[in-house]
């Protein structure tokens, strides 16, 4: 009966713990304070050298959860990633993913040799263990601050975030092996990285494939997709680490794969898994803070912080600025992705492998890496939104989206039922517009259920129900957001190929000669592109019209109010491609056949 008392106790205090740090992400979030070092410090206060005396050392289930936590949190990662999003910025962030890492690694390992007294071996594993950037510190810290960071820098910060755990993994147990060993060559080293890399691209690809077939043809009972997509999920990630695959790879890749092709019920996974990442999150972390030991700290917590500042202030700028110099970034957005380099979960469980096989200084290196994530999540965590502000790589803050119904449908795949309340200043209510991608299937009125037609004219207030592909059904919350003022276009700019947004197609047809659609003649330009874009427009933005190309050149209130007109005569050859650009087309075209997206 004592043996059943434990059982439940330690059901009990987990439980306990958990809710806890559920309880003052609250608290965090009112002082902004960042919620991963909120669960670490509750961690620590139930450890043995806390309040709590919860006597914890079991390095092989920390390591076991850690495990399957990190692979839900790429999994649930690559989910959310729309490809069409980060394939531009695929190569930089691939270059900071494998290049940057190991430059990190190298350039804090002479500090590493010299504050804490190791060998070169030694001190490159200390380098490896804290160079890899957290997916879930970055945009867990983002999104709590209301940042809205400009396209290009916010999807390489996701994209590198989500690929450089892999290959931090890799080098942590190369160095590992090493140590253990004594020997290896570059030859093996190389070999292991191949083998490890497209073992895991390959099933992960494969892996979100056959998920994707199952979700789609297997008749699942309701509420059990989600259950069915996480397993097997774990099961693509077990799957990979048996064949010597890269198994974080693998979940990644297949995350991709699957959120980026229509699926059934798929709002009910994505919800799912948000609420299994949060809780991966949470149980990762404590079982870390639980394996700390603040009197252990004591003799080496000088030379680590010296180590964190080397790597937030020299490592990981330089190799930041090394990786991305072929590319067209700013200073101001390299300045930025150098200091969002935050370390979280991902280099306390990059620590314990070497506890876990019972490396010499294997406590050396987990308490380095614990002051290492303590002070990022200090320093850089509570600048975050001062530096995107200061570097301006924050795009100024929207109105919070409207409340979005998602419904997932018998057979739905290509269309998502979505719905929004009416407000009064929307452009939907003030023009009556809709993109030519959706259509209107229902509205509600003082509790009653009509037909579009029925509740014609729409009234602020109503409730309204459209079918929309579920790749572009975020484009809608533009037209029930209530409309920002629109200023009037520089007057100067306006010459023969340049227009306003609001002169109508019918006014344009009379000038130019082109054909437009009878119900679409009234259509102003700004009209025009809120009506055929999937997504909010943005300076460049084209779309055709009869032979004409329209541009997007100036964007005020959320809507074009400048556009410039390509006329047929203007089309040039168009320039040869550099080898680099011939190469990123080719990568591209390359995933794109193979992972069908």
């Amino acid at each position: 009966m004592a043996s059943l008392d434990s059982v439940s106790i330690a059901i009990l205090l987990g439980a306990v713990l958990v809710m806890a740090g559920i309880l003052s992400s609250l608290l965090a979030l009112r002082f902004g304070a960042p919620l991963l070092l909120v669960f670490l410090i509750i961690g620590m206060l139930a450890g043995d050298s806390g309040p709590g005396q919860l006597q914890f050392d079991d390095v092989r289930t920390t390591y076991l959860v850690g495990s399957v936590a990190l692979a839900l949190i790429l999994f649930d990662g690559g989910l959310r990633t729309r490809f069409q999003s980060i394939r531009t910025v695929l190569a930089p962030s691939v270059v900071l993913a494998t290049a940057g890492v190991l430059l990190t690694a190298v350039i804090t390992a002479p500090f590493a040799k010299y504050v804490l007294d190791l060998n070169w071996t030694e001190a490159l594993l200390v380098g490896a263990v804290v160079a890899s950037t957290d997916a879930a510190a970055v945009f867990l810290l983002v999104n709590t601050q209301g940042l809205r960071l400009r396209p290009r820098v916010g999807a390489t910060l996701e994209a590198e975030s989500g690929t450089n755990d892999p290959f931090a993994i890799f080098l942590t147990l190369m160095l590992v092996e090493f140590i253990s060993l004594g020997q290896s060559s570059p030859g093996h080293v190389v070999m292991e990285f191949v083998r490890e890399a497209v073992l895991g691209a390959v099933i992960g690809v494969l892996g979100g494939r056959l998920v994707v077939l199952a979700l789609n043809y297997v008749a699942l009972p309701q509420g059990l997709h989600a259950p069915f997509v996480t397993t097997a999920a774990l099961v693509i990630f077990g799957g990979s680490q048996i064949a010597h695959g890269s198994g974080f790879l693998a979940v990644y890749l297949a995350g991709i794969i699957i959120g980026n092709r229509p699926t059934r019920a798929h709002n009910s996974v994505v919800t799912f898994l948000d609420a299994a990442t949060w809780l991966a999150q949470i149980v990762m972390f404590v079982l870390l803070g639980l394996l700390v030991s603040p009197h252990r700290l004591g003799s080496s917590i000088m030379p680590a912080i010296a180590v964190a500042l080397v790597l937030m202030l020299v490592a990981r700028p330089v190799a930041v600025f090394l990786c991305l110099a072929p590319f067209r970034f700013n200073w101001r957005e390299k300045v930025f992705i150098a200091w969002t380099g935050l370390r979280g979960a991902v280099a306390i469980f990059l620590a314990s492998i070497p506890m876990l096989v019972g490396l010499s200084k294997a406590y050396l290196y987990f308490d380095v890496a614990f002051v290492v994530v303590i002070i990022s999540l200090l320093l850089q965590g509570w600048t975050l939104s001062a530096a995107a502000r200061r570097l301006h790589v924050a795009l100024p803050r929207a109105e919070r989206g409207p409340r979005r119904v998602e419904l997932d449908l018998p057979g739905q795949l290509e269309k998502q039922l979505v719905g929004y309340a009416v407000r009064p200043k929307s452009l939907y209510f003030r023009r009556g517009l809709i993109p030519s991608w959706s259509k209107p299937t229902l509205v509600i009125r003082d509790e009653r259920i009509l037909s579009p037609p029925e509740a014609d004219p729409i009234a602020p207030g109503d409730y309204i129900y459209l079918l929309a592909p579920p790749e572009k059904a975020e484009a809608l919350d533009r037209f029930f957001l209530d409309m920002q003022p629109s200023t009037a276009p520089d007057p100067h700019l306006l010459g023969d190929f340049m227009v306003s947004g609001e002169h109508t197609l019918s006014e344009l047809a009379e000038i130019y000669g082109v054909k437009v659609n009878e119900d679409e003649s009234q259509l102003t330009l700004a009209d025009f592109f809120d009506i055929h874009l999937d997504r909010a427009p943005n300076e460049g933005a084209e779309l055709a019209l009869d032979s004409i190309v329209l541009v997007a050149r100036s964007i005020s209130g959320g809507r074009v109010n400048l556009v410039g007109l390509r006329l047929p005569e203007e089309a040039e050859e168009p320039e040869p491609l550099t080898r680099m650009q011939a190469f990123k087309r080719k990568l591209s075209e390359l995933w794109t056949s193979v992972a069908g997206i």
